[in-house]
């Protein structure tokens, strides 16, 4: 099953998020974080196959004070994309990803065990996310991260990442130089509750619906370690 939710944001308004349901009637939850190309085929597909997992999936329209429902399909819409990221106010959307949190605590379908994860743009969301992301003091059990070009940028902040995180990062990604994942790696890959992975890969190589980035044998690996990683975590 699947349908939108409307979230109310933390300073007025409101703003959509994708669901999608399984077939249980409780179930831990995921908060799933767009691409830059919006929630498209390719997101929506993310949270049906995470439902069929046997996960409650929210994902929330990161760009709605910008341009609600924008959405478009792969890397040919890349310039429009690029500009919404421009746009996009950093404090403002992690408020809002506080909201979606606390908007799937509360529903009735989800027993109170919530994980994230992100592609892209979604993938420095879902970092975000666990760092800073509190509901009645209590942030997610666990998080992933795929090839999130701006963590580099915060890790001011890895004192707050406080549940067990998963990276997942292309060697052959030109958005995000090897030094890049370097510092991600000196500054979190230490940590015991922390794995940063590698695949011979480019940037978006999980994304089924962008042909000249897809790379089907690393997406199905990165895909079968997020799915055990949540499954250990999230299971009560």
């Amino acid at each position: 099953m699947s349908r939108y939710e409307r979230v109310q944001a933390h300073d007025g308004g409101s703003f959509d998020a994708f669901c999608a349901l399984p077939d249980r009637e409780r179930a831990p939850g995921v908060l799933l974080f767009q691409e830059i190309f919006g929630i498209n085929d390719n997101i929506r597909g993310l949270a049906e196959r995470l439902a069929a997992a046997g996960f409650v999936v929210l994902a929330p329209d990161v760009f709605w004070r910008i341009e609600p429902r924008f959405e478009r399909k792969d890397e040919s819409g890349l310039d429009e994309c690029m500009a919404m990221v421009q746009q996009l106010d950093w404090g403002l959307a992690a408020a809002d990803l506080t909201s979606t949190f606390a908007h799937l605590l509360a529903m009735p379908e989800c027993d109170g065990a919530v994980g994230g994860v992100g592609f892209c743009l979604g993938g420095t969301l879902a970092y975000v996310f666990a760092t800073s992301s509190r509901v009645e003091g209590r942030g997610p059990e666990a998080v992933v991260s795929y090839y999130g070009s701006g963590i580099h940028d915060m890790l001011d902040r890895a004192g707050s990442l406080e549940c067990p995180t998963l990276f997942h990062y292309g060697d052959r990604d030109p958005f995000i130089p090897g030094e890049q994942i370097a510092a991600v790696e000196a500054a979190l890959g230490g940590r015991p509750d922390v794995t940063v992975h590698h695949y011979d890969a480019g940037h978006a190589f999980s994304n089924w619906d962008a042909p000249s980035m897809y790379a089907a044998d690393a997406a199905e690996l990165a895909w079968g370690r997020t799915l055990d990683f949540f499954g250990t975590r999230l299971r009560r």
